[in-house]
């Protein structure tokens, strides 16, 4: 397993498809240094490439998910952009540095995986950025959401403003964004940004395990192709969709899985699908 300074990956069984990628700097909680940015996506390919995983768990160590960019990486990003450059150049630098990170946070929605979100304490800023890229999330009852940005006089540049909208509706996105106010766990799942609330983190840890194991007892090439067509059919007429995923079907659909799946279900057993 790769060694990160500021995640971890998990297999918490040998037999399990379900990974855990587990952001791991709790004594800041999980705030986002330069190293993470630079770290997610190598995690989230590794990830992609292994065959033994299906499905990918994202949360964080300690006491919160995550409480946003590290102030320092701000700094750091805001001094080396502006550092003897004039005014166009420095902004050339500027933006290279943003669509980097912004790559960072779409690499989960390219991970090939589902990645669902598991969301405890706090997830503000950079944290709504991640969970929004995710293709599930749960949380705790404790858990709070804010788009916290607005009040650093920041436009959020992540992700946030063109991926919540089409979760939780234009208008709740507009609000929250503004405002940079807690939404709670419970008005979260309200407003459909999770799928369900839990109790207690051991509560959550077990339910999204369930979920997990329950999506990686599929068929591998199922699951792939939902997320895929899912994600590229966001941008398309309902015409170009269905177009879109017939292309896919008539490329895919015709796998070992598909016979599998039917015998399987003739012979009223567990599937065994071949790995991806």
């Amino acid at each position: 397993m790769e060694k990160f300074k500021t995640l971890e990956i998990i297999q918490t069984s040998p037999d399990s498809s379900v990974f855990h990628l587990r952001l791991n700097r709790p004594s800041s909680r999980n705030a986002l240094s330069l190293d993470s940015f630079a770290e997610l996506p190598l995690a989230l390919s590794s990830l992609d490439r292994n065959p033994d995983a299906l499905v990918v768990v994202l949360s964080g160590a300690g006491d919160h998910f995550c409480s946003g960019i590290d102030l320092a990486a701000l700094r750091s990003i805001s001094s080396r952009s502006l550092s003897g450059a004039d005014r166009g150049r420095a902004g050339e630098r500027l933006r290279r540095e943003i669509k980097s990170m912004q790559d960072a946070i779409t690499a989960i929605e390219r991970c090939r995986k589902p990645v669902i979100a598991a969301v405890h304490g706090a997830c503000v800023g950079g944290g709504v950025d991640i969970v929004t890229a995710c293709d599930v999330r749960y949380c705790t009852g404790d858990a709070f959401f804010s788009v916290k940005e607005v009040d650093l006089a920041i436009t959020a540049d992540l992700g946030t403003l063109q991926r919540l909208p089409s979760i939780v509706g234009y208008g709740n996105a507009m609000e929250l964004a503004l405002t940079g106010r807690r939404m709670s766990g419970s008005e979260a799942k309200e407003m459909g940004l999770v799928s369900g609330v839990f109790g207690s983190k051991r509560e959550l840890d077990d339910g999204v395990r369930l979920v997990a194991e329950a999506i990686a007892s599929k068929s591998p090439m199922a699951i792939t192709g939902t997320k895929d067509v899912l994600q590229t059919s966001r941008d398309m007429s309902v015409d170009q969709g269905l177009d879109y995923v017939a292309t896919w079907n008539s490329a895919m659909l015709l796998s070992d899985d598909l016979t599998e799946a039917v015998s399987a279900h003739l012979q009223k057993r567990k599937p065994i699908f071949a790995k991806l």
